[in-house]
């Protein structure tokens, strides 16, 4: 081999080797001064979406709820009763709930905090030729007691890599890419 043919080979490998990590910003809040150990169920408020898609915040919210109350570690109220708490107690922003709303809201649910999110980013995204799915959500956790966030944080998965770029293919499929999003931000809620 030529060693142009060599020093080409070795940039696509290593182009490659780079393109196969996902970008995630690891950014993330915990109030130290709080036992996370003491929220034992949660409201999932209606997510916020800043997408095009229009279903993507019920579609993430869904998602977040199901894998939340997989983990075993919380109680997570039905939407239907969280739909009726936000109308009982009259949130004016279900995405946004102020902490007086989320102090009453969680006082009428019987929960120990209120998690609400927000939808950046879902779905295709293209460069040139290429394609893949990409998430970005964040998510934030209120407590009962004074309505505070003690913890936020936000994960983005997807997207076109190098990899995608030099060799095609389409990336993962939606739910596939939601679901590491929501799994990255379980693991940022539960270990500091």
């Amino acid at each position: 081999m030529r060693r142009s043919d060599i020093w080409l080979a070795a940039s696509l490998l290593a182009a490659a080797t780079v393109g196969c990590a996902t970008k995630d910003a690891r950014v993330t809040y915990h109030d130290p001064n709080m036992d996370f150990s003491l929220v034992q169920s949660v409201a999932v408020m209606p997510f916020s979406n800043l997408t095009t898609n229009t279903g993507a915040g019920d579609r993430v919210r869904d998602v977040v709820m199901t894998m939340l109350q997989a983990t075993g570690s919380v109680y997570v109220v039905p939407p239907g009763e969280v739909a009726r708490g936000v109308s009982r107690s009259s949130v004016v922003e279900p995405h946004y709930p102020t902490p007086e709303e989320a102090v009453a809201l969680c006082k009428m649910l019987k929960t120990d905090g209120v998690l609400v999110g927000t939808v950046r980013e879902y779905g295709e995204v293209r460069s040139g030729t290429s394609s893949a799915n990409v998430i970005s959500l964040s998510l934030s956790l209120m407590e009962a007691q004074t309505g505070r966030v003690v913890w936020s944080a936000s994960s983005t998965k997807g997207g076109i890599g190098a990899a995608t770029r030099l060799f095609g293919g389409g990336g993962q499929p939606m739910d596939v890419v939601t679901q590491d999003a929501v799994d990255d931000l379980l693991e940022k809620l539960f270990h500091k």
